[in-house]
């Protein structure tokens, strides 16, 4: 296995960087098409969120592996390489594996235990696919990390352990109240309306607020997100709840309105100005409270000297959550997580070796037929009973001789450093690289499904 990662998060970097290093979508697409053109990498995906940006990759070679990754990250970023490196952390192999398992589970989030980093490694795994830049390798990985994460949230406690940003951030909001009972009757006001937007809106929805006003972009994304919430089955359609979607042009005038201001939009400035909060702060008794979940940040940091605004941010939410209580179920995910990255490695390592074992079969069965076919021109008064009954013994012979060594050597390879029993093979039985490539490759797109179940 020849996995890499390097990336940066909230535990190698300041807030200020990864706010400066944030992807948006056609920097992620852009990344992930110029990985896979480098030398060497043959496999990329992009694993960006508020408070981690990550690259994982196929590579054929370690140390010009990091190099690449390394200066593409500070490429698509637009941070400095010479800045970027102290912050960036480096995973190979098992330890790569490990790491996204970890971050899977929730173990290495901001609020450890949130479950919204699964939606979005499958988001990650999903944009890999569509560019075509995820091959066997990447996609096994990060479908088995959603397993290894919707495994640790059902058989542990975990998610008593933290919950998602959104929660925490409403709770910092509170100051040590109950959310419900605070949130209860406000008017709110939540600006964008993507998916931690629309997490969110539901959570404030629940939560009893009396008002909402979702603004976007594209109005008609606002618009489906109240209709969401608003239709009968939806959270608010039995509290009375008044909902409307606005333009980004009237965010000033719902911010005069609002109680509550969440936001979490893809924009690269600054969505609220310390000069437009405290323009909505003036002749208003009624506190004003913001979180700010966007990375780079959507509300100016100026705000924090506001009078009567209370704003929690990234910065404060990671502040926060260093002092969160672990549950003890955290030991039992980690028990988890090591059982599962020592039974990926096994399988991408028995993986390895199954191209081998197949073209040493194709091999053997070439042989079969030649022979047989060598014996009809000897033997031409055979009826066609006598030869079928010689084919198949034959067969049998060689498939008796070659079961055991493959069965063990597939065992051998299954085990740590067991990768070099692959080379062995095909050099005892001289076999054809070009033929096992060819298996590798077919085995890559799919299609030797029956070649890996006869092997």
């Amino acid at each position: 296995m020849s996995l890499l990662v390097v990336g940066l998060s909230h535990r190698s970097a300041p807030v200020s960087v990864l706010e400066r290093a944030a992807l948006d979508p056609e920097a992620r697409g852009k990344l992930l098409q110029d990985a896979v053109s480098a030398e060497p990498v043959t496999e990329s995906a992009v694993l960006s969120t508020c408070n981690r940006i990550e690259l994982y990759a196929d590579v054929d070679k370690f140390h010009a592996g990091v190099a690449e990754l390394s200066t593409l990250l500070a490429r698509h970023s637009g941070v400095d390489l010479e800045e970027l490196t102290p912050y960036l952390y480096v995973h190979y192999e098992d330890r790569a594996v490990h790491h996204l398992f970890s971050v899977a589970c929730g173990l290495d989030s901001m609020v450890v235990g949130e479950g919204q980093i699964l939606g979005q490694i499958k988001d990650a795994l999903a944009v890999a696919q569509e560019q075509h830049t995820a091959g066997r390798l990447l996609n096994d990985l990060f479908q088995q990390a959603l397993r290894v994460g919707k495994r640790a949230h059902s058989e542990t406690g975990i998610d008593k352990a933290g919950q998602s940003l959104v929660t925490f951030g409403l709770e910092q909001l509170a100051a040590g109240r109950d959310v419900e009972g605070w949130a209860h009757g406000k008017r709110a006001l939540v600006i964008g309306a993507g998916s931690m937007s629309s997490l969110a809106a539901t959570t404030l929805v629940r939560n009893g607020i009396g008002e909402l006003a979702v603004a976007n972009r594209t109005v008609e994304r606002a618009e489906r997100l109240v209709a969401i919430l608003t239709e009968p089955g939806g959270p608010g359609a039995a509290g009375g709840l008044t909902a409307r979607a606005v333009a980004m042009a009237g965010v000033e005038d719902e911010l005069a309105l609002a109680d509550i201001v969440v936001s979490c939009t893809g924009a690269t400035g600054l969505v609220l100005t310390g000069g437009a909060v405290a323009a909505a702060r003036a002749g208003r008794t009624a506190p004003l409270a913001l979180l700010d979940l966007a990375m780079p940040r959507d509300i100016d940091a100026a705000v924090h000297r506001i009078e009567g605004a209370h704003l929690v941010d990234i910065e404060s939410l990671a502040d926060a959550s260093a002092d969160a209580p672990m549950a003890a179920d955290v030991d039992k995910v980690r028990g988890i997580v090591s059982d599962e990255v020592a039974a990926f490695g096994a399988a991408q390592r028995a993986a390895h070796i199954t191209p081998t074992v197949v073209a040493l079969r194709t091999m053997a069965a070439d042989v079969v037929t030649s022979e047989i076919a060598r014996l009809d021109g000897r033997l031409p008064d055979l009826d066609d009973k006598q030869r079928a009954e010689i084919t198949q013994t034959v067969r049998r012979v060689v498939d008796k001789l070659l079961h055991a060594p493959t069965v063990r050597v597939k065992q051998l390879a299954s085990e740590p450093g067991g990768a070099g029993y692959a080379d062995a093979l095909r050099e005892l039985f001289d076999l054809d690289p070009q033929t096992v490539a060819a298996v590798s490759r077919a085995d890559t797109r799919g299609g030797s499904h029956e070649a890996r179940e006869r092997a």
